[in-house]
This record gives structure tokens, sequence and C-alpha cells, in this order.
């Protein structure tokens, strides 16, 4: 029998966790028996001290198996018989940003184009958004789908998006809402563990993440959110998942809104074929990297080895790819089919459906009713002229907090239809008076609070820079 105290003592002076220790803290937690307190001294030591790789896999095996795992060959026979291929399931995640909503762009895409895509989301964590909070802004969308529900509708649809509900991954569920309140989110291996335990409890056979990095990610720098990639795409191996990271850029919030229910509405722009570029672009990208891995018979043997094998430098806002798979236009060509179901409606509807299937009101999709609007639309205006040259975009996502959008405790309520309105990218020339952003609020008070957090974001210069932290992707991971 092990004593917590001891346990976080050990941590708190730097010592290395067993196999053991780590799955009597996780499962004690789990069960009831280790309190709050306890677990938060336990987070904070962690944070402080830091986690080898060794415990950090470790940590997310605990977590993964505290509860039941997914078994998806089912659904994969199913859709590969219809398709007549080999087609693997995928599941994609994001590392946390500000407007970060591809998942819900990506997920109707690929099912679109016979991708089925497994999805297990969180809700927001520090000053950044969670898909789960977006979806439940829809009148009437249920994200408590049971095991059964889940797989049926990736069978049916080809995407399921659920919260950690019943017992997949329980452990993380209770020590996600525990980082959140306690300033324990941004440590590589707390990221790490409970990504990669939602993701290996899911069932994907195949796991995209987009890891974010810069002003407004948890990982502040390219080494950082690297070490991270790194991480977790070891952890998928060793547990027998192929794994690609993509590290993106958050040096400015993602898309042109912030904010639940406005983001969900920019989902529907895009899959309409309109919409933020940076966003469009970004969302392209990752579902056509997830379709070239989910389906086996395009990418073929020599794939399989870059994938397995290769870590592939970027430094530009294109994918990077082998010569052979350039020359031979796979990549072109996932991209081109997935703006043809951009364009011919087909990703639109599948949205619909994914929708209509959680128990959602669809009518905000065709404009026959709409989502919760806020009381107040109030512009923030620049306070001199010059070129946009950096975004210190935490301070966009505790505007959006400070408004309503998060939680600053688990108890906290999100208001669905507060946010904020980005009216300029970086490396955009403003004028003094010109409208840097608009409040979405409904409290006068903290919209003040939230216009002196967006002033403080943006810093201008009167020439522009080299555009370095205006790239869309660094580098892929595999």
């Amino acid at each position: 029998m092990y004593s917590m105290n001891d346990l976080i003592l050990k941590k708190r002076n730097g010592g290395v966790l067993t196999e053991e220790e780590i799955r009597y803290i996780v499962n004690g937690y789990t069960d009831g028996s280790i309190p709050d307190y306890q677990m938060s001294a336990f987070l904070m030591a962690v944070w402080f001290k830091g986690m080898n790789d060794d415990e950090t896999v470790k940590l997310t095996m605990a977590m993964a198996e505290s509860g039941d795992m997914l078994d998806l060959s089912k659904v994969k026979k199913s859709i590969g018989e219809s398709a007549g291929k080999n087609m693997r399931i995928i599941d994609k995640h994001s590392t946390g940003g500000v407007g970060d909503k591809t998942t819900l762009i990506i997920g109707p895409v690929l099912a679109a184009l016979g991708v089925p895509v497994v999805k297990m989301s969180g809700r927001g964590l520090g000053h950044t958004g969670g898909t789960i909070d977006k979806l439940e802004s829809i009148p009437g969308f249920s994200s408590a789908l049971s095991e059964e529900s889940f797989i049926d509708q990736v069978k049916r649809i080809g995407f399921a998006d659920m919260c950690q509900t019943g017992n997949l991954a329980p452990a993380d569920k209770k020590i996600y809402a525990l980082r959140d309140v306690t300033g324990t989110v941004d440590n590589i291996s707390l990221i790490a563990s409970s990504i990669m335990s939602k993701k290996l409890a899911a069932g994907a056979e195949v796991i995209v993440l987009d890891v974010k990095c810069g002003s407004g990610a948890f990982m502040k720098d390219i080494s950082s959110a690297k070490k991270l990639a790194e991480i977790m795409v070891s952890i998928g191996k060793k547990c027998g998942r192929s794994v690609t990271a993509v590290i993106s850029d958050m040096n400015e919030p993602l898309g042109r809104f912030v904010g639940n229910s406005l983001e969900v509405m920019e989902v529907v722009e895009i899959l309409k074929g309109c919409g933020d570029e940076r966003l469009r672009e970004l969302s392209v990208k990752l579902a056509a990297e997830m379709l070239l891995l989910a389906e086996e018979d395009v990418s073929g043997d020599k794939l399989s080895e870059i994938i397995n094998n290769k870590n592939v430098p970027h430094t530009g806002t294109e994918i990077a790819c082998s010569g052979e798979e350039k020359d031979s236009g796979r990549y072109n060509a996932a991209e081109k089919r997935i703006k043809e179901v951009i364009q011919n409606g087909k990703a639109l509807q599948k949205f619909r459906e994914f929708v209509a299937a959680q128990g959602g009101d669809t009518g905000f999709i065709d404009g026959s009713s709409s989502l919760e609007a806020a009381k107040y639309m109030i512009p923030v205006r620049a306070s001199e002229s010059g070129i946009l040259v950096s975004c210190d975009t935490e301070k966009i996502g505790l505007a959006s907090l400070h408004l309503g959008g998060g939680r600053e405790k688990i108890s906290d309520e999100i208001d669905p239809s507060v946010g904020i309105e980005i009216c300029h990218h970086l490396g955009d020339k403003i004028e003094k008076n010109d409208t840097l952003a608009i409040l979405y609020a409904n409290d006068e008070a903290k919209a003040e609070t939230a216009a002196k957090f967006i002033k403080e974001a943006y810093k201008t210069e009167a020439e522009p820079t080299d555009g370095e932290n205006h790239k869309l992707i660094y580098e892929i991971i595999r």
C-alpha cells in the first residue's frame, strides 16, 4: 500500500515514479479514494519537477486503461466492405488554441469522402476553447453518447464527436477538469498523457495531432512544441498506432471568430466554401494529411514506410511530403478531393447529418433559426496607425474568457453567445481608430476588461517584419 503524501513528496523532490506508483495515483483519484486537494498538490509537483518520457508513457497508459477501450473493428469492417477498400479509422486532435475549430470542418469533410472519423473531445481548458463547448452552443446538441450510439453513428454517418462520458478514460476526465483550475495546464507530460489517453481509449488506428505553437498555445516556441509532438508520436507508436503530429501556428487567432456559437457559425461559412483563408487552408491541409493516412490503398507501402520511419522538416505553409509523393500528385489529388466535397455541398450535408444525429437543431445552418446571440456588439479601435506585427494571442483568449466564453473554475457555466470578431490578421496595415475587433457581450463591464486585453494584445510597427511569424505550418513529426 502506497501513501499519497509520500508520492507527492517523492515527485516534489524530483523522484521518478514507478508504474505501480503511477497506477496507484491514477486509480485512486478515479475511484475517489484520493481527494482533489492531494491530486492538486501532485499535479503542481509534476508541473514544477516534470516527468521523464517513460513516466509520461506509463501515466498515459494508466489513464487510458482506467476505463473501457473502444473496439472499432466492426466499424472498420462495415465501412471497408461498403467502400471496397481497406480503410483505417482516424482521429484528430488539437493541443488547444484560440479560435481553433478545425475538427468541426475536417470531420464532415472526411466523412463525405468515406473516411470514418472518431472524436472524443474536451471542454475549454485555460484560455483555449473546447470543441464540446462549441458544439453544445447548438440547441439540443448532446455530446453524451453511449459506446453503442457512438459506434453506430460512425457507421451510419462517418463522424461522431463525444465528450468523455461513461467509462471512457474517466481518469483523464477528472484530471483534465482539475488542471484547468489549478494552474497546471501547460506541462508537456500532462498535456501529452491527457491527449493520448483519450486517443487510445477512443480506438482509432491512425491519429493526426495538430500541435499548436506560439503566443496563444500552451507551447510558446518551436522547441517545446516539437518535444510535445515527439512524445505523443512515440506514445502512439509504442501502443501500435500510426501517429503524425503537425506543428501549426498560433501566433494569432485561427479564423475570424473566437467564442462558441460564433465559431460554429464560422464552421458553416467554411463548409459553404467561404470564410477565413487561413482557417480554410489549415483545415484542407490537415484533412489531406488525414485522408492519405486513412486510405491505405491510396498511400501504399511507400507512404507507410515514410510515416513510420521519417521526421519530415517543413519551412513553409505547405504540408511537407517526400519527393515521390509530390511527383505522384497524391497529396495534390487529396486536396482536390477535399475542396470538391466542400464546393459541391457534400461536406455541409455531412455536418447537418452529424448535428441532427446528436440531437442538435440544424436550422441555423440554412438560416431558418439562429444560435443564441449576445446583447451588445462593441468595437475595439486601434490606438495608432501601422503594420500589425505581433499578437499576444493568449490575451485574446483571456478576453473571451472574461466575456463569459470560458471557465475560471470547474462550476462556471459558459455563455455560448459571447465572443470576439477579429477584424485584421498580422501583416495588415491599419489606421488609428480602425476597428481591431468587435466584442459580442452581454455585460458592458466585462466588455471593458476584454477591450483592454485586445488593445494590449496587438503591436504595430511602421515597417512590416520578415513574416517569420506568419507561417501556417512549421514542421511535421512522423
